[in-house]
């Protein structure tokens, strides 16, 4: 991989010249070193994310690819994280970079399958693939070279940049009573687990997560989901509901992107863009494993506060499961782009999980129970 090539040569060594001017917001500024007396460009970049500076957990992938292109370039190359709403809306940040009022941004894709629904792919299918499986998928099977035809279309292109593990499936103000009890009930949930629940009675809702709280608070909605106990417990959702719903079946192992708008990005030199790669893979792994590390204990916290933990009913999970398929195979009937991914996509995934249910799977259900 590439990738490999730029940690062997080191970031030090970098020896690329480029023209000046990115974006209107990007300056560049050609200068030598003292080392090689080569022209080396100074970039500052601009990243908007769909995240408050709050959550310092998914924001901070933002924050990891922001210091290490910082570090991996000696400074030279420099991006500045702005939260949700600071340069635009949340939901709006795919609309920023392709628009190139910013040179980059962090999001999650399946916020934007209102403008194709292949985008959901680049974040989770509900009873899709865990977040090992995920990386996989997109590093190693083809993934994200398929996400970036659909990138391509908007003038960006994106790169794995952070994974939250396996989510939980929501709070309730109320206690479900069976399939029927989700008839109405206004729940925010974006990407296809919000069709899935539409398909099942729910009045789907979609919110940036610095809104979720109040919203649930004030009775605009009767649940929420948004990732996993450290992220809910700093949103303070638990005071607002009472009822923590699980499995997360729409999303167990969602994927965060990178995403950068294209003409910026044919102007970096190719140290640059390797070392953007390279800070976005490890933000990706970096965010797995800090979820990881904090959610088992914010958990506690919030049982210990009188959080009750739930878990669906297999009436309900059977239902969702049956709408989800459906719904892929409507979505594949009506979408050439959604069909050529989810093809592919259905069969890695079937050969991924009768591997994994003889290794991890085998072991976990021995080991947990």
């Amino acid at each position: 991989m590439q990738r490999r090539k730029l940690l062997q040569s080191g970031a030090t060594a970098l020896t690329a010249t480029m023209g000046a001017g990115l974006l209107g917001s990007c300056t560049i500024r050609r200068e030598e070193t003292s080392t090689t007396n080569l022209i080396l460009p100074k970039v500052r970049w601009r990243m908007a994310t769909s995240w408050p500076y709050s959550l310092d957990t998914i924001y901070g992938g933002a924050e990891t690819i922001s210091q290490r292109v910082d570090a991996l370039s000696g400074g030279k190359f420099q991006i500045t994280a702005y939260a949700a709403g600071e340069l635009v809306p949340g939901l709006e940040v795919l609309d920023a970079v392709q628009a190139g009022s910013v040179e980059c941004g962090h999001t999650a894709s399946y916020y934007y399958i209102g403008k194709n629904p292949a985008f959901a792919f680049g974040t989770s299918l509900p009873f899709g693939l865990t977040a090992q499986q995920q990386n996989s998928w997109l590093y190693e099977a083809g993934g994200n070279d398929a996400m970036n035809r659909i990138y391509n279309d908007f003038g960006v292109i994106g790169f794995p940049a952070g994974n939250t593990g396996a989510q939980m499936g929501g709070w309730f103000k109320r206690k479900l009573n069976g399939l029927n009890s989700l008839q109405g009930l206004k729940m925010r949930i974006p990407g296809l687990g919000g069709k899935v629940m539409a398909q099942l009675g729910v009045n789907v809702q979609v919110l940036p997560g610095g809104e979720i709280y109040l919203a649930l608070d004030r009775g605009a909605i009767d649940a929420a989901e948004w990732t996993g106990p450290y992220d809910d417990e700093k949103l303070g959702l638990f005071r607002a509901a009472n009822f923590y719903y699980y499995p997360g079946w729409w999303e167990p192992g969602p994927t965060l992107t990178g995403l950068v708008n294209k003409k910026a990005w044919n102007k970096l030199p190719n140290e640059y863009q390797e070392i953007f790669q390279t800070a976005c893979y490890e933000a990706n792994l970096t965010m797995l494993s800090r979820y990881d590390t904090l959610n088992g204990a914010a958990l506690q916290r919030l049982l210990k506060q009188g959080t009750e933990l739930v878990p669906y009913e297999d009436s309900v999970l059977v239902a969702a499961k049956e709408a989800a398929l459906g719904l892929y195979s409507d979505m594949s009937s009506k979408d050439q782009e959604f069909r050529k991914i989810y093809e592919k996509w259905k069969i890695y995934r079937q050969e991924v999980s009768l591997w994994n249910k003889v290794n991890e799977f085998s072991f976990s259900r021995f080991n947990y129970q």
